[in-house]
């Protein structure tokens, strides 16, 4: 199967904190860092990680924020400044698992749990306040570099390092960049929005504005 070689680089955690976004203070759980010690991956999320909308993060569907560091050179350029592992609040920095190479619905062993993709990350303003930079979810939406959301199916531990085997992939699959311009830019595409509803495995907070666009 694909991703034989993908990897954990980096596990990341933070609880919500304050940010200046406008002039006014927003709380947010995006400042991650570098664990320095496993983390379990549970169905509800990370013990010692915390989100502070719990309507717009977390939950079964949004447990682990998945990002690749692949993408981080294309923003550190944009941007001009170095990044760390947890740049972009996700909880899991890959290696050789960027949104064009999985799948909504793969299932892979993590460290000792077992977790499924559920939908790509959708950017908000939170990004925008970590950085100072209003146009950084745009980036995000244009691009397709979101990452993406884990379900947890089998809890267990994971440390920086690794592995993410591929156990399990849709027959009909469709990868988290796929959904992204399905979602963005081929909104007027019928066919293409059911193709993505067919997908089981999507979450239903996504599932909901695709049936709406149908009518």
């Amino acid at each position: 199967m694909n991703n034989a070689a993908a990897s954990a680089v980096s596990v990341n955690i933070a609880l919500p904190a304050v940010l200046m976004h406008g002039g006014k203070e927003v709380l947010s759980g995006i400042n991650k860092l570098p664990a320095d010690r496993p983390i379990l991956l549970t169905r509800s999320g990370i013990p010692g990680d915390g989100q502070a909308d719990l309507v717009h993060h977390g939950g079964p569907d949004k447990a682990v924020c998945v990002y690749d560091h692949s993408r981080y050179a294309y923003f550190a350029q944009l941007m001009d400044r170095e990044l760390v592992f947890g740049a972009f609040g996700e909880n899991v920095t890959t290696s050789g698992a960027a949104e064009d190479t999985v799948s909504i619905g793969d299932i892979y062993r993590l460290g000792r749990a077992l977790v499924q993709i559920s939908q790509p990350r959708q950017p908000c303003f939170k990004l925008a306040a970590r950085y100072g930079w209003k146009e950084l979810p745009q980036q995000f939406q244009q691009t397709g570099y979101t990452g993406y959301y884990f379900r947890v199916l089998e809890e267990g531990e994971l440390s920086p390092g690794d592995s993410m085997e591929l156990v399990e992939r849709p027959k009909e699959h469709i990868t988290v960049m796929e959904a992204n311009r399905i979602m963005y830019q081929e909104k007027d595409h019928a066919e293409q929005t059911k193709r993505l509803l067919e997908v089981e495995a999507l979450s239903e907070s996504w599932k909901m504005p695709l049936r709406k666009r149908l009518g």
